[in-house]
Formats: structure tokens, sequence, C-alpha cells
């Protein structure tokens, strides 16, 4: 068995249910208990209102189960309460046992929402992580820009949030007031072109978008 590295502060975490963590006494069969970690980190990255697996969707290697056992534990999941099998026809799909959950998995098993189960669920897209780009580009990541990073990916999209490092990259800005500038007059005045192309009088708007590829590159390497 190879050693874990350790857990990275650039990484993104999944928020875990704090009455999970009374369940765990009870859990007593690790495939119950990867599938359910499995779901609830899933479902976590899901984009889009249906929010649901299907067994297809709970991958063999990445939990290290057979396909048996994966069907096993969501049976003990789904028996627990943990997850919810909601069936409609032919499909069936597994919803975490949340409020919002409980009301997806009434209103799939009453027929709703087939476009978006036709569409399935994917595995979570690699967005370029905020904290890694700014750590590799712009400096440490300490608890107050930590802080704020957070708060700005509320508001702004992964894409707005690489472009802006990107910029301060290119101008040799860096720092977070600037990148936090270059969003709020964004968001104030919009993105055309000829803004593009104002913050990037000396390069060219080829070279920045060339510069941005980079950047997205290396921060979904990890």
């Amino acid at each position: 068995m190879d050693k874990f590295p350790g857990f990275t502060s650039s990484e993104t975490f999944t928020q875990l249910p704090d009455s999970f963590i009374h369940l765990l006494k009870e859990i007593d069969d690790a495939a119950e208990l990867k599938v359910t970690l499995y779901a609830i980190w899933r479902v976590e990255h899901i984009e889009g209102n249906f929010r649901a697996l299907c067994e297809t969707d709970f991958e063999t290697e990445a939990l290290g189960l057979e396909l048996k056992k994966i069907q096993l534990g969501l049976g003990k999941a789904v028996k627990r309460g943990t997850l919810l099998k909601s069936q409609h026809e032919a499909d069936v799909f597994y919803f975490l046992n949340s409020p919002r959950g409980r009301l997806a998995a009434e209103a799939f098993a009453k027929g709703n929402w087939r476009e978006s189960a036709k569409i399935m669920s994917s595995p979570p897209v690699s967005h370029p992580n905020v904290f890694k780009l700014y750590e590799e580009n712009i400096g440490p990541l300490t608890p107050l820009i930590a802080d704020k990073l957070k708060d700005a990916e509320e508001t702004y999209s992964q894409e707005w949030l690489a472009d802006a490092v990107a910029l301060a990259v290119e101008h040799n800005k860096r720092s977070w007031k600037y990148i936090e500038a270059i969003l709020k007059r964004w968001k104030e005045e919009g993105r055309a072109e000829k803004q593009d192309r104002r913050d990037d009088k000396k390069t060219g708007q080829q070279s920045l978008y060339r510069k941005i590829e980079q950047l997205r590159k290396r921060a979904n390497k990890k």
C-alpha cells in the first residue's frame, strides 16, 4: 500500500453532514460506507437541479469494489435511509436523503425531470482550482486570502477567476487586491472585448488567452 502524501491547502473539500458522523458507529459494512461517501461527493459536484446518481455512476475502480459489492452497499444505504432509491418506468436513480433530495426523488418518481435524467450525471468536471491558481501564480495562501477566494467563488464563475489571475500574472500585479478589482470592474461594466484589450495593451489579446490556457492546464493536472 502506497502511503498517502497528505491533503493540500489548494484542493476543494466536500461538505459532510454532521448527522452522518453519528452513523459511523452503526455502519459496519465497508461497501455501504464507501457508496454513501461517494454519493455525497458526487452529488456535491453535480451541476444543475437533477442531483442524483444511477448505479453505473458508482465506479468500481474509484471505489475499489466489484459491482456486486456496490449493489449490496447501495441496498444497505437505502435500507438505512442515507440514500433514497427512486424509480420511474425503467429508470432508477439514487438521491441523498436530504430535504432537497427527498423532493427530487418524489418528483422523479412521478415522472418529472425525464429530460434531466436522460442526460445522466457525469463525473465532477475538472474546473481550474482557484486556490491552486492563486498559490502557483500569485503567492502564499493565507487564511485571510482563502476566505476571500471562497467568497469570490460564490460570486464569480471559475472562468472569470482564472482569467483575472491570468491578467494579474500578465501585468506582474500579483496581488489579490488587483485580481479583485478586475472582477469587480467586469461585474459592474460587463466583459466586452474592448475591456479585455484595455487590460492587455502590452502583449495583445492572443497572448493573454494563451497564458490563461496554460494556467488552466496547470491547475487541472492535479
